[in-house]
């Protein structure tokens, strides 16, 4: 069953045309990766996805529906963004029971202890998050992103920030939900896309200029690909 697709998507601000006809689905349990450019408009794709943009035209479903139709179907996806959704005159804990409460989690504060262990923030929660460090913004972004235990993931760039330690931790979690969830990343490091994924597009000038319908593939023939795709190595 399809988990996610989205249907000769257009979106434009202004005279800037950011996706010109995407579509693209992803299987429930699938992992796709999104390679591209800046600009290339994996951001914008990824938003309205996850519904928190509207396309200039096209269609978005989830598990089959629409989810502007069955807005109860939102509280199935997770994002992780350039923007941390957090509130900085909050703690670390206190963001993410806000967001275990608002989606309705049975033991919200079990949960959101769980996910500070989870990204190595136990021992920070109890303090404001606008004194965080960006990587430690970076965790807290993610935690809140799974603390609701979403069906779809939705990862735009979530290594940005991360120490290596910390994108060891993040990695062995995806690895760990991998089959269970849906997972939409996009990444400018194809071997970490590679390895984290069951099919791989590119994303360039808002349309789609490759799909592997079958398997990520190797790295070396995905940057190759890429390279073709770009004009440019990855």
């Amino acid at each position: 069953m399809q988990a996610l697709a989205v249907r000769d998507i257009t979106k434009s601000f202004g005279p800037v045309r950011a996706l010109r006809g995407v579509t693209l689905t992803v299987a429930r349990g699938e992992a796709l990766a999104i390679f591209g450019p800046n600009g290339a408009g994996k951001t914008t794709l990824l938003k309205i996805a996850s519904t928190l943009m509207r396309p200039s035209s096209g269609q978005v479903l989830l598990f089959g529906a629409d989810p502007s139709q069955a807005p109860h179907l939102r509280r199935l996806i997770g994002m992780v963004s350039h923007h941390s959704y957090l509130y900085p005159g909050l703690t670390g804990l206190e963001n993410l029971l806000f967001t275990a409460r608002l989606y309705g989690c049975s033991d919200a504060e079990a949960r959101a202890e769980a996910m500070l262990a989870a990204v190595g923030l136990a021992g920070r929660g109890g303090d404001l998050v606008r004194t965080y460090s960006r990587g430690m913004t970076q965790r807290l972004s993610i935690a809140r992103a799974l603390v609701h235990d979403p069906q779809i993931l939705l990862l735009d760039e979530p290594y940005t920030g991360l120490d290596r330690s910390s994108a060891a931790a993040f990695t062995e979690l995806l690895m760990a939900m991998r089959g269970s969830r849906t997972i939409v990343l996009t990444t400018h490091s194809i071997e970490q896309g590679v390895a984290l994924s069951d099919r791989v597009a590119i994303l360039v000038d808002g349309v789609v200029a490759y799909e592997a319908g079958n398997g990520a593939g190797d790295v070396r023939t995905i940057e190759r690909v890429y390279a073709e795709c770009v004009g440019v190595p990855a």
